[in-house]
C-alpha cells in the first residue's frame, strides 16, 4: 500500500502546480468587474476613473434589422483585442454564471463572492454569451455582447 502511495504523491504534485500555474494571471491590461443582477448585467471598467453602466437586452419590438433576437443589449462590453484581459463576475441577487462560448469562458457568479477568469481576444468583432445558470424565470434574457476593437480604437473609446 505505500507504494501505490507514493506514486499517487508523484503524479499529484505536478498536477496540482499545473494547476495553479493556470489560474495565475499575467499582468492584465483591462480589469473588467461583472455584475449579475435580476435581468440585466452592470459592468465597470475599474482600471480606469468612474466607466461603468448596466446591460440591457434589447426589446423585440425595438430591434433594428442587423440585431439578433433575444442575444444583442443596449450597451456592448468594448475590450481590446491582442491583450490580456482579466474578469471579476459577482452577482447581487442570485447566482448567474457569465458564458461567452467563443472565448471558452464560463464563470458563475455568486452573491457575496468575486471568481476571476482571464482570456485573450486575439480577432475583432462581436461574440455572444448568456447567462447560462437557472436564476430565475427570464434567465435566458440576460445577453452578453463583447466588441472587440484595435487597442488604439479602445483607448480613443475610454478617453470619450
Amino acid at each position: 500500500t505505500i507504494l501505490p502511495a507514493i506514486i499517487l504523491l508523484f503524479i499529484a504534485f505536478p498536477s496540482l502546480r499545473l494547476l495553479y500555474l493556470l489560474d495565475e494571471i499575467n499582468e492584465p491590461l483591462v480589469t473588467l468587474k461583472t455584475i449579475g443582477h435580476q435581468w440585466y448585467w452592470s459592468y465597470e471598467y475599474s482600471d480606469f476613473m468612474n466607466i461603468e453602466f448596466d446591460s440591457y437586452m434589447i426589446p423585440t419590438n425595438e430591434l433594428n434589422i442587423n440585431n439578433f433576437r433575444l442575444l444583442d443589449v443596449d450597451n456592448r462590453v468594448i475590450l481590446p483585442m491582442n491583450s490580456q484581459i482579466r474578469i471579476l463576475v459577482t452577482a447581487a441577487d442570485v447566482i448567474h454564471s457569465w458564458t461567452i462560448p467563443a472565448f471558452g469562458v464560463k464563470v458563475d457568479g455568486t452573491p457575496g463572492r468575486l471568481n476571476q477568469t482571464n482570456f485573450f481576444i486575439n480577432r475583432p468583432g462581436l461574440f455572444y454569451g448568456q447567462c447560462s445558470e437557472i436564476c430565475g424565470a427570464n434567465h435566458s434574457f440576460m445577453p452578453i455582447v463583447i466588441e472587440s476593437i484595435p487597442t488604439n480604437f479602445f483607448i480613443k473609446w475610454i478617453m470619450n
